[in-house]
């Protein structure tokens, strides 16, 4: 229960609905009343402003009932546009680690520097002579750090190398991810969870997030689930189907008894619910450095080619002459919104390492083998680009963010709530703000704030973030009053992910602004 009531604004204008013989309205009409009443217009401001130092009290039970101490919440509430002095402003200068939040800069600095339409491209090179559906050479891809090259994308390419004519390759299919300058990371270095789609680490030919997707579909005439996976993977060997059991669906992870200790050999000493019914089932693949060969060369006999050489990493040769032919990505305003509706990581640090590429920042287009070499993306470029960015387009003032990766998926990464919003009121001027604001999740709707049931359902844009002690939300409202309001939450702390209930009230209370 609310320790204080929430303001009732039409009691309040009922109240001055009084008949001109009411004393209290011939008060404001006399020359004593209109000097107290500029008195009070003067007064106003100071008492906004006083206001906008504390939390809202709804706000505030909240945070006690989930045991959340101040000290370990930020929040910042103000006008879209600047025009107004902070509704709520309490701690917004703290740095603070946003979790998945920090997405919103890698986002905007994407949009503001590359421009909505800019898109990827994958080169496809044929180096040397095709005589009766034969490659006698080598097939060259190259990426640039495409994040969209998921299972269909690569059947597409490759379905593009059969229409050259192309049945057999002689030789060796080559990947040339030199894009990227990367160090190699233990994809369970953050939680310990190496199977987790999102631990998987960018790369500049990244197919598929480095993961394939096992789906168990039930036949109950045989009494087993059969086991589809995607991609096909050259030399996995995964079971057909596993057999069925009754009961709950329940944890059918866990009744599956994977062993994934092999990755070339998966094993399942378990069986599936058949309650469960259809089921799919994400992984990051066990050994993320293979993964690209396996999947391209289990692609390319999937579309019928043949393969005489063996699928392994390698540059451009200088011999490859032009691209044979190039894919293009969706345009970034697409693939902004999956990184912020869905809050894919692997997507926001693909995009992030991009920001220092010298031909997505307006050097010649890469195409021929023989155009210069261009120095390859690192994470200490796209921080140098990023901040250089930031002090140009938020002034040297509004404190920079502490970037480690661009995805949030950080312990290190910081940023203030006064600096998130005024990054939100720097976009919400800016050109790309349709394709900024329509990338973020809208709550109740879509994305990870579909499930929110607080009174903001359909009104508030929020990017969300959520990591052991952080949950954090940063995005616009809409009030009742029409007005567009910033809106930063911030709560470090091991009750950190106590701390929705507490920003369901912030949005009711925003929105109700009357």
């Amino acid at each position: 229960m609310d320790i204080a009531p929430r303001l009732q604004p039409h009691r309040y204008r009922d109240r001055t609905e009084r008949p001109d013989g009411d004393p209290r309205r011939r008060l404001w009409r006399s020359p004593i009343g209109q000097a107290m009443a500029i008195i009070a217009m003067a007064l106003l401001p100071l008492a906004h402003t006083a206001l906008a130092q504390g939390l809202p009290p709804e706000v505030d039970a909240a945070l006690v009932r989930a045991k959340l101490p101040r000290d370990a919440v930020a929040v910042l509430v103000v006008d879209a546009q600047g025009k107004e002095a902070a509704r709520v402003s309490h701690r917004a200068d703290v740095s603070m680690n946003p979790a998945s939040v920090m997405k919103l800069v890698t986002t905007s600095a994407a949009l503001d520097l590359l421009g909505p339409a800019y898109a990827w491209t994958t080169s496809v090179y044929v180096d040397g002579p095709v005589r009766d559906g034969r490659l006698a050479g080598n097939l060259i891809i190259k990426g640039r750090g495409d994040p969209t090259l998921v299972s269909e994308r690569l059947w597409q390419l490759l379905r593009r190398v059969r229409s050259l004519g192309i049945t057999r390759i002689d030789g060796d299919i080559v990947l040339d991810r030199s894009a990227f300058a990367i160090a190699p990371t233990d994809p369970g270095g953050f939680d310990g969870e190496p199977l987790r789609p999102y631990n998987a680490a960018p790369d500049a030919l990244l197919l598929n997030y480095k993961s394939v997707l096992l789906t168990f579909v039930v036949d109950s005439n045989a009494n087993l689930a059969r086991i589809h996976v995607d991609p096909p993977l050259a030399g996995v060997a995964i079971p057909a189907s596993v057999p069925l059991s009754g009961g709950g669906c329940g944890d059918y992870r866990g009744s599956l008894r994977a062993d994934f200790s092999d990755p070339a050999q998966i094993r399942f000493a378990g069986s599936y619910p058949a309650a469960c019914q259809e089921r799919t089932w994400p992984i990051a693949w066990p050994d993320p450095q293979i993964y690209a060969a396996r999947a391209v060369e289990g692609m390319w006999r999937e579309v019928g080619g043949q393969l005489g050489g063996s699928v392994r990493d390698g540059p451009v040769p200088a011999t490859a002459g032009p691209a044979a032919f190039e894919i293009t990505s969706p345009a970034l305003a697409e693939v902004v919104r999956d990184i912020n509706k869905y809050s894919n990581n692997v997507m926001a640090q693909q995009l992030f390492l991009s920001l220092s590429l010298p031909t997505a920042r307006g050097a010649a287009k890469a195409g021929a083998a023989d155009a210069p070499a261009d120095p390859p993306a690192s994470l200490p470029a796209a921080r140098a680009v990023l901040q250089q960015w930031w002090r140009g387009r938020l002034g040297p003032t509004v404190e920079p963010p502490m970037v480690d990766n661009g995805s949030g998926l950080s312990r290190s990464a910081r940023i203030s709530a006064a600096s998130l919003g005024r990054l939100l009121q720097t976009a919400y001027q800016a050109p790309w703000m349709s394709e900024l604001m329509s990338s973020l999740p809208i709550a109740g709707i879509d994305g990870t704030m579909r499930r929110n049931r607080s009174g903001a359902v359909g009104s508030a844009h929020l990017k969300t973030g959520s990591l052991r002690d952080v949950t954090a939300v940063a995005g616009y409202v809409l009030a009742n009053s029409g007005r567009r309001y910033v809106v930063v939450v911030v709560a470090n702390h091991p009750n950190a992910g106590a701390s929705r209930a507490a920003i369901d009230k912030l949005l009711e209370w925003v929105i109700d602004d009357n």
